[in-house]
């Protein structure tokens, strides 16, 4: 009976190390959300699972292009995936399809060829311009996505991470186990 008790203490003790070393890396680093949806489509799919990295935008800031989960700002506990578009200071606007960025010091046609396909369409927004502190975001897949064109621009304080790995694995596995972004 010994060794019994022997073999549980060892076991509570691996599981307690275990703990301690994974709940700090999932709140604080990395955290696992699953697609819901087609507004990022064709780039990630509905059921996609997503670590994202919480750490990264602690020492820089978001980039022109990434693809990040945020807290709605219609609703703090439903969590969305979008592209940055709009990067802070700037003022965006779409006109016939075309994003235009204006700066302080120029202007830009932002060409998306990198991760959109060439027929994508993007309907006309803006101009809106951007605080110190605010994101333009638009969904992949420009005709169903809600972003920033109908609830305005991000707060960078709702910004939870970047997308740092995608998987497809199963809808219904997917579903039951982890937090979906949308």
């Amino acid at each position: 009976m010994n060794k019994f008790f022997q073999v549980i203490w060892e076991l509570v003790k691996i599981a307690a190390i275990a703990l301690l070393i994974v709940i700090p890396i999932r709140q604080f680093v990395f955290q696992p959300f699953i697609v819901r949806g087609a507004s990022m489509e064709p780039n990630f799919q509905d059921f996609d699972y997503l670590i994202i990295n919480e750490i990264s935008y602690r020492f820089e800031t978001p980039d022109r292009g990434d693809v990040i989960v945020f807290k709605s700002p219609m609703n703090p506990s439903q969590r969305f995936i979008k592209r940055v578009i709009g990067l802070p200071g700037e003022t965006v606007s779409i006109q016939s399809g075309e994003i235009t960025i204006k700066t302080e010091s120029k202007t830009i046609t932002l060409n998306e060829d990198i991760y959109l396909p060439s027929t994508t369409v993007t309907s006309n927004s803006g101009p809106i311009e951007l605080g110190g502190d605010e994101y333009f975001v638009l969904g992949d897949n420009r005709s169903s996505s809600y972003d920033s064109r109908y609830f305005g621009a991000i707060k960078r304080n709702t910004i939870i991470g970047k997308v740092a790995l995608r998987f497809s694995i199963g809808g219904a596995f997917a579903s039951n186990f982890f937090q979906t972004a949308q």
